[in-house]
């Protein structure tokens, strides 16, 4: 498929709420389907067909360069959502004047900063490259706030410009993908609205409220410390929130484990999907790396694996709920959520 065919693409899929590849590879490796979403998007997404052909090539060929050398989706967010705040999508030439030093291409690299000749900095191609080569050179690129990330490889004098773009990138990334037939390096379900993927890649070793546990609204999925935590589904996140105590009931730090005498969650978030249903995640290493108001899409990175409030080993407690607000009277089993949404969490 060509560039073109894939910028048109592109294009056309903006325009329409839902974007979904058939077929698509869960994190164990079988099949999930796409499931269409069976109500609205959540306000703000970033679905949108304002974009024009150029714009939608150039976020179709770094997605391309992305794919390429085997970088996870959320660099080509990060890459994308940079380009849009440096360029607007636009490989801008020198600009008199009004340019930025010697700044040019996608990217507003310079030469004089030792990121290539004139001549390849305006090869979208090549910029693509060199800005995925210093972002893999940042040690836990993955695990930043998008901005965070993108300032670590631009030194933007304007850091926190980047954060705004990731629901447009992530819109846009998510399209060129499913225009190309691209599977994303990872392995995971990719959509931008109605895919579901298992959070971590690990064995179910507690069930939701047994005879042992009845209060238990969740189940337990046994993954090591620092394994990263996918989003189940695409939407939006609407809670992170430390939920420790001590025994007393004062609170505790969740930057430290707790044990079986901490109540509470630890550090967590929640997602609120298009079907209007929630996930939880809980116990998290630290903080987690998404924020309030933040679009995700499934299988995106969204924290670590800890063992941090209620909680006596490392693991990832998964909850489902069908409405907000996520509440005890709601909750329901996971393994049966998750089984008619095509993920089998044993």
């Amino acid at each position: 498929m060509t560039g073109r065919t894939i910028s048109i693409i592109v294009a056309a899929v903006l325009g329409v709420t839902v974007c979904c590849v058939a077929g698509v590879v869960g994190l164990s490796g079988a099949a999930t389907a796409c499931v269409p979403p069976t109500a609205a998007a959540p306000s703000g997404a970033a679905w949108t067909g304002r974009y024009d052909s150029e714009q939608t090539g150039h976020a179709a060929t770094i997605v391309t360069v992305g794919a390429g050398k085997d970088v996870p989706v959320r660099g080509m967010v990060i890459a994308v959502a940079t380009a849009i705040q440096e360029s607007g999508l636009r490989n801008l030439g020198h600009q008199g004047d009004a340019n930025d030093h010697d700044s040019l291409g996608l990217f507003q690299q310079r030469p004089s900063q030792g990121w290539g000749t004139p001549e390849q900095i305006m090869d979208p191609r090549y910029a693509a490259g060199r800005f995925y080569g210093r972002l893999l050179d940042v040690d836990g690129w993955q695990q930043m706030p998008l901005t965070q990330a993108a300032q670590a490889v631009q030194r933007s004098a304007y850091p926190d410009a980047y954060a705004k773009w990731e629901p447009d990138a992530t819109a846009l990334v998510a399209a060129a993908l499913a225009a190309a037939g691209i599977d994303p390096p990872g392995g995971f379900g990719f959509c931008v609205s109605g895919a579901w993927v298992k959070p971590v890649d690990a064995p179910l070793n507690s069930g939701f409220r047994t005879g042992s546990r009845p209060g238990h609204d969740g189940v337990d999925l046994g993954a090591g410390r620092g394994t990263p935590i996918r989003a189940a589904s695409s939407g939006v996140v609407i809670k992170v929130r430390c939920n420790a105590y001590n025994a007393d009931g004062s609170p505790r730090s969740c930057d430290i484990d707790g044990n079986l005498s901490t109540p509470g969650c630890g550090w967590y978030a929640e997602i609120l999907h298009t079907d209007g249903t929630v996930t939880r995640y809980c116990h998290m290493l630290r903080r987690p790396t998404v924020a309030v108001g933040e679009q995700v899409i499934a299988g995106q990175v969204i924290g670590l694996v800890g063992s941090s409030g209620h909680s006596s080993g490392p693991h990832l407690h998964l909850q489902t709920h069908t409405g907000r607000p996520a509440i005890v009277a709601n909750a329901v089993d996971p393994v049966p959520f998750f089984a008619s949404r095509g993920v089998d969490l044993s």
